[in-house]
């Protein structure tokens, strides 16, 4: 139900496709079936289903592995999509509020009492993580009060007044316990169950079928699995009723998540000003920012813009990437909670169906160089005109020699991409990258006199953890 893991280093990918392209190609759909038929089987994961929208369409959704122990596996089978419903939450606000219901900025003490510092806390704060309230689930596993059923009130008794972890809109901390009062909130202003609302304001304009996850459980839903270290997959027991309500109560099919996405794209369901409005980064009060806005995450982790958010239910994780310049987005969703398959999955079919990230030519002519340099290190063959001479002196024959017996058995990389943006410091231009293998990833370091032609003061290589 927490946040599994925010961002996605896609990367400046091998294979690409234009991303005003409608359909897929056959040699694309190969792709993807053998992307993530392949990953199933060497992470163990026992299914996903997947959906991406190019140009603006939904152009694929399939299920892939095995759902449950019993039954077909099923294109359309909801999975439990866990704080992915974060986002749904938030937009039922915005819709409160363009009604003139309710406002971000009202104080959650107007609408739920008792609350630790109720009436400094608002809804913003709620929504965007930095209200201070105390997370309610922070493991990654069933504790022990979730074999018992709970209550949005109970949960608020015990975690949402208690002292706070830090005075409201200073620090980001992740709490779905501010979704919960969030939750509560929709209910009071609106008179119906957070669900119901949902369906009549969203869903049902959608034309998507969605379930409570409570609900979502037994003869023709997926089942939740896990693993213990490196041991045998098996089922897991569901939690008790309602402990993910608006954290992340919502169940549905990678299709249904992915008309969402459509209607992001196209400022559709919502006002574009509430679309906008939910991803804007909320800044905290020193002006810095986390990039997490009411109910997503925000950024350009490798030059493309995006809106992202994943989950983690008991049994089963997701991801939701939204590239809203490119008229793009995946979707991932996979019935254990044992495995990063949903994120190693995403990375890769980014890399079939997007199109390359707008590059600077600086930056495209430090990367042709790195990758050089890179190969020269792997054979031991260094052109030591490309260097500077404390960078020379830094390549004695020694460091040269273990360069070449450590780097050389990887063999050539998958890919070398740029991490964010170049910066300059003693007179250099400083980039880093990731040098990425089908196994294992490496970090470059590198620093660069001004200009096309500069010289390297340094280029590092470095494993990753």
């Amino acid at each position: 139900m927490k946040l599994a893991h925010s961002w996605l280093a896609t990367g400046l990918l091998l294979v690409a496709a234009p991303a005003a392209a409608q359909s897929l190609t056959p040699a694309e759909t190969a792709q993807i079936d053998q992307t993530v038929t392949a990953t199933l089987a060497k992470s163990g994961v026992p299914s996903a289903s997947v959906a991406i929208v190019r140009g603006g369409q939904i152009v694929y959704a399939k299920a892939y592995g095995k759902q449950a122990e019993t039954g077909t596996t099923r294109d359309e089978a909801p999975y439990q999509i866990a704080s992915v419903s974060k986002q749904f939450t938030a937009a039922a606000i915005l819709l409160l509020q363009r009604e003139g219901k309710l406002s971000l900025d009202d104080h959650v003490s107007k609408y739920v009492s008792g609350i630790t510092n109720g009436d400094t806390i608002t809804i913003r704060q709620l929504l965007s993580h930095t209200s201070g309230l105390r997370d309610y689930w922070p493991q990654d596993y069933s504790f022990k009060a979730m074999a018992t059923p709970v209550t949005p009130q109970q949960i608020v008794d015990r975690w949402a007044k208690t002292p706070l972890d830090f005075k409201p809109g200073t620090q980001w901390q992740y709490s779905n316990t501010g979704y919960v009062v969030a939750g509560m909130i929709v209910e009071k202003v609106s008179g119906k169950p957070l669900l119901d609302f949902l369906k009549a304001r969203i869903f049902k304009p959608l034309g998507v079928t969605v379930y409570d996850q409570d609900l979502a459980v037994g003869p023709g839903f997926p089942q939740g699995y896990g693993r213990a270290a490196l041991g045998p997959v098996r089922p897991v027991q569901p939690p008790a009723r309602g402990w993910l309500y608006a954290a992340g109560e919502l169940a549905m099919s990678a299709r249904a998540l992915a008309t969402w996405d459509v209607a992001r794209l196209d400022h559709t369901v919502l006002a574009p000003e509430d679309w906008a409005t939910q991803e804007t980064p909320v800044k905290l009060a020193d002006g810095s920012t986390s990039g997490y806005g009411l109910g997503v995450s925000v950024g350009t982790p490798d030059g493309r813009r995006t809106i992202e958010h994943s989950g983690e239910a008991v049994g089963f994780l997701s991801e939701n990437i939204v590239y809203p310049d490119q008229k793009a987005a995946i979707v991932v969703l996979t019935n254990t909670w044992s495995s990063n398959a949903y994120q190693t999955i995403a990375q890769k079919l980014a890399g079939i169906v997007l199109s390359p990230a707008a590059t600077d030519p600086a930056d495209a002519a430090a990367l042709a160089r790195v990758r050089r340099v890179f190969d020269q290190l792997r054979d031991g063959s260094l052109d030591r005109t490309m260097l500077t001479e404390n960078a020379n002196f830094y390549f004695t024959p020694t460091t040269l020699g273990d360069y070449r017996a450590s780097l050389a058995p990887l063999g050539a990389p998958v890919a070398i991409v740029q991490n964010g943006k170049p910066r300059l410091r003693g007179g250099f231009v400083n980039r880093s990258y990731r040098v990425r293998y089908a196994d294992a990833t490496l970090s470059i370091s590198t620093y660069a006199e001004p200009g096309t032609n500069g010289k390297l003061e340094q280029f590092i290589v470095a494993p990753t953890q």
